[in-house]
């Protein structure tokens, strides 16, 4: 029995509303919907947009961008220097989640494309992974290989997270003890990455899913505002049957934090609220358990947070005491 949405009830915990989920195809539909969030990140999301449209793709697409409240004049940018995408203008951020919901419910393609707007595409990108989903039809999601701006692999397919890894993945921990197995384990850095193969999950940041497996397992979880909504959404995946892919080809630049190092605070205590839904959802068993994730998760982002302070802090003054020396020479 499917639940009508309100906000009351979070009918959103597996992403089902009555009635349709996405918009009609309809004759001449594209094959692919490409579904961009922007929040105060202009120049990457219009040299994305650029990369998009000089690709040579020989599948048809749309492009679907929801802004999510920018004031750096994103939305005027792209309606001037792109016509051809379609524009959804927020009043408010609701949230990398919800907002993806509002471009998947305007989707009119066989597949759906969830595309970070800090992403650079080599050519022949949306064909790549149209060939890749056309040949597993079990395949609920696709995620290309991400590489970093200099060139080097970012591990964009993990196994789901277990929290010995987020104990030492970037924290104090992790430095003290770099060659511990649980974060290789977790970034399945024992692997070279350079070959198609079935994993846990995809990253978010280009993610490819087939419009049947979004009709059965519903949108995005809008609890989550920023973070873990991917590893969520595969292991919805999962559990209703479908395969999560992970393919070496194309080759994506993600440039990590183009949005959210505008915002570091808020994203550490989001990333750390999302984790800890995410567990206490679908890797915890009992409430002791939970009881004590809670505590190893707010213990952690409590140091994230206080270290993230005090390098602030100590910038500013380094930067006052540099300025008050010019001054006095």
């Amino acid at each position: 029995m499917l639940r009508r949405h309100s906000t009351s009830d979070h009918a959103f915990l597996e992403g089902k509303t009555e009635g349709p989920l996405l918009a009609a195809r309809g004759t001449g539909a594209p094959r692919l919907s490409v579904c961009i969030v922007t929040w105060n990140c202009r120049d990457l999301v219009l040299n994305c947009l650029r990369t998009l449209s000089e690709g040579r793709n020989e599948v048809s697409y749309e492009v679907l961008l929801v802004d999510n409240a920018s004031r750096d004049g994103t939305v005027q940018a792209v309606r001037e220097l792109h016509p051809e995408v379609t524009v959804v203008s927020n009043e408010a951020n609701v949230g990398f989640a919800a907002a993806n919901n509002q471009a998947i419910r305007l989707a009119r393609g066989e597949y759906i494309f969830l595309l970070n707007p800090d992403t650079v595409l080599p050519e022949r990108a949306l064909d790549d992974l149209v060939r890749v989903a056309d040949e597993h039809p079990r395949a609920g999601a696709v995620g290309p290989k991400l590489l970093n701006p200099d060139g080097t692999l970012q591990y964009s397919c993990r196994r789901f997270p277990k929290p010995w890894a987020a104990l030492f993945r970037n924290t104090l921990f992790g430095r003290l003890f770099p060659h511990e197995r649980w974060t290789r384990e977790y970034l399945m850095a024992d692997w070279d990455h350079n070959e198609l193969r079935e994993v846990d999950w995809v990253s978010g940041a280009a993610l490819l899913l087939r419009r049947e497996a979004v009709e059965q397992v519903g949108l995005l979880d809008e609890r989550y505002f920023w973070g873990s909504e991917d590893v969520d959404y595969c292991r919805r995946l999962e559990k209703a049957g479908w395969q999560v892919l992970y393919t070496p080809t194309p080759a994506i630049v993600h440039i990590i934090g183009g949005s959210t190092d505008r915002a570091v605070l808020q994203t550490i205590q989001r990333r750390h609220a999302s984790w800890y839904r995410l567990y206490s959802r679908h890797f915890s068993h009992c409430v002791l358990d939970r009881a004590v994730l809670w505590l190893l998760i707010w213990m952690r982002g409590t140091l994230l947070l206080a270290s993230w302070v005090i390098q602030d802090l100590w910038a500013k003054v380094k930067a006052a005491w540099l300025r008050a020396l010019r001054r006095h020479r």
